[in-house]
C-alpha cells in the first residue's frame, strides 16, 4: 500500500466517507473496517460510524450490533457506542419496521448530531450504510439521505455474484439521480464459484466511472488489516 500522507487535520475539520452496497450481505462491514485500518496506518486519527443498525443482543445490559463492535475495534479512536450507532434495533429485519415496532422515529438530525461529535475528535470518518442504497429508514428519509445530509462522497461494495450486474448499476445511477458522487468502487468475491467473475468484473469497469478500489479475494475469515493491503487508500483519501 502505498504511503498516504500523515494525518494533520485540525479538530473539527474530519472528512468522511460513507460506504454503501449493492445489497445486503455483501460485505460492507468488512470494507468499512479495511478502510478504518487502512487510514490508521497512514497516520490519521480515525473512528467508524453505522447510524443505524438492525439486529442487536443484549449485553451486560446493553444493546449491540456485531457489525458496530467490528467498526469499533476497528477504529482508532475511542468513542462513544451512542455516537457511533444512534439507532440500534434487536429484530435483523428492515430498519424502519423495526423502529416501527419499537415505538421509535428515526430523525436526520440525531444522526447529524451524532456525526459532528464523532468529526470533532477525528480526522476521517467511515459511515457504514444499512442494507442496499434506498433502505427506507422513516416516511421523510432512506438511507442515499445520509452522505447526502453529511456531505459525503461514497464508496460502493459490489458483491461478486450472479444478479451483481444490474444490482451494481441500478446503484450506480440512483446515487447519480440523488446528486451523490461516487469516490470509488471495491469488488467483493462473496461468491467463489461465481461463473465468468472475471468478465462480470470487465463489464462493471468498463460501465462505471469511477475508479474501481479494489479487488477482495474470498476468504473463510477475512482480516481487516490483511483486506487493507489490497485497496488503494491513497487513491481514495485524494478523492474524499
Amino acid at each position: 500500500m502505498t504511503e498516504l500522507p500523515r494525518g494533520d487535520f485540525g479538530k473539527g475539520r474530519a472528512r468522511g466517507v460513507f460506504v454503501a452496497g449493492t445489497d445486503t450481505g455483501v460485505g460492507k462491514t468488512l470494507v468499512a473496517c479495511a478502510l478504518l485500518r487502512g487510514f490508521a496506518a497512514g497516520g490519521f486519527r480515525v473512528v467508524g460510524m453505522k447510524p443505524v443498525a438492525a439486529g442487536a443482543i443484549r449485553r451486560r445490559g446493553v444493546w449491540q450490533n456485531d457489525d458496530v463492535e467490528r467498526l469499533r475495534a476497528a477504529a482508532n479512536v475511542d468513542a462513544p457506542r451512542a455516537a457511533v450507532n444512534p439507532y440500534c434495533f434487536a429484530p435483523a429485519v428492515a430498519p424502519h419496521i423495526a423502529a416501527q415496532q419499537a415505538g421509535t422515529t428515526m430523525r436526520m438530525a440525531v444522526i447529524a448530531k451524532s456525526y459532528r461529535h464523532l468529526a470533532q475528535h477525528a480526522d476521517i470518518v467511515v459511515v457504514e450504510g444499512v442494507g442496499g442504497l434506498l433502505v427506507p429508514l422513516a416516511r421523510a428519509f432512506d438511507a442515499a439521505d445520509i452522505p447526502l445530509r453529511l456531505g459525503l462522497a461514497v464508496v460502493l461494495v459490489v458483491g461478486l455474484r450472479l444478479g451483481c450486474l444490474n444490482h451494481a448499476l441500478l446503484t450506480v445511477e440512483a446515487l447519480q439521480a440523488r446528486g451523490l458522487r461516487l469516490a470509488g468502487w471495491i469488488a467483493n468475491r462473496i461468491d467463489p464459484d461465481m461463473a465468468n467473475a472475471a468478465q462480470n468484473l470487465q463489464t462493471l469497469h468498463a460501465r462505471i466511472k469511477a475508479p474501481l478500489l479494489g479487488t477482495v479475494p474470498h476468504a473463510k475469515n477475512p482480516q481487516p488489516a490483511t483486506i487493507a493491503r489490497k485497496l488503494d487508500i491513497w487513491r481514495l483519501n485524494a478523492r474524499i
